[in-house]
């Protein structure tokens, strides 16, 4: 295949990668806002992990700021589809080639790998140098809502989004599984951001739940910002000694809130200090 071909061929794809991003953010992100702030607002208050209201000016800022990421990202997976039709990925077509075993077992690398990158990656971006131009943005929203989600620098975005073309370079992944995991990453980062805990009162005492993170966890993260730099599991936070101290506390005092009247917590989080310079 020539190279005009294959530009071709990224040029059809990109509107639609784009389309795809954007209506991933969009309306989960939407969703999320809706339910939560607004039509099930009577039973989600006392859910809400910092009982402050986030302002207007806070939430346009995420949301420009996250259409430009997803902007970054179609342009990421431009790069995915040209080196796709040169022929220098695993990618495949034929779901029989590997069969449904592998199809499960892609979309679970897929998501421990971007895991794994995305702490170690997170974790570097707060030391103070990378701090100041690659992720302080991302960190204006102390108060998260859904709107955050993608609020990153353009560095930051091209950071997170090159996890999954490298994959695609070392293990055969089909497209059913990317689309997959895809979901699977807008529905979790949404819900890391909403501002709400989802999980029921003593969700540490089961197995899965030392290892799947919390809404509230990431929430911690934007108010402690020296801890909690773990993005689906809470694997490597544990076995780095990065979990804030106060995290299952935390969590504990967020899900047993009572039902009526909930307490007005500034920040909600218990004695955690707020330093923007990390």
């Amino acid at each position: 295949m020539d190279y005009s071909t294959r530009l071709n061929i990224v040029t059809k794809y990109v509107p639609i990668i784009l389309s795809r991003e954007v209506l991933g953010y969009v309306v989960l992100a939407g969703l999320a806002w809706g339910l939560f702030d607004h039509l099930l607002r009577r039973w989600t208050a006392r859910r809400k992990i910092n009982q402050r209201a986030p302002e207007a000016a806070q939430m346009r800022r995420e949301f420009f700021y996250s259409l430009r990421s997803v902007c970054i990202f179609a342009v990421v997976g431009g790069f995915m589809v040209f080196a796709i039709a040169s022929g220098w990925t695993k990618f495949y077509m034929d779901f029989e080639k590997h069969g449904p075993g592998w199809f499960l077992i892609s979309i679970v690398l897929l998501t421990v790998a971007h895991d794994t990158w995305f702490y170690w990656t997170h974790r570097l971006m707060h030391h103070p140098f990378f701090f100041k131009w690659i992720h302080r943005l991302h960190h204006q929203s102390i108060n998260t809502t859904p709107w955050a989600t993608y609020s990153f620098t353009a560095t930051e975005a091209v950071i997170q989004a090159i996890s999954t073309p490298l994959m695609i370079f070392l293990i055969p992944i089909h497209p059913g599984a990317l689309a997959i995991f895809a979901l699977w990453r807008h529905v979790f980062s949404v819900m890391g951001h909403a501002g709400y805990e989802i999980f029921p009162s003593g969700f540490f005492r089961w197995g899965f739940g030392r290892i799947l993170n919390t809404p509230t966890h990431h929430v911690q993260h934007h108010t402690a910002f020296r801890s909690n730099f773990g993005l689906y599991f809470n694997v490597w936070d544990r076995l780095m000694g990065t979990n804030h101290p106060d995290y299952e506390a935390v969590f504990e005092e967020v899900t047993n809130r009572p039902k009526s009247n909930p307490p007005i917590v500034e920040p909600g989080l218990l004695p955690i200090t707020c330093d923007v310079e990390a």
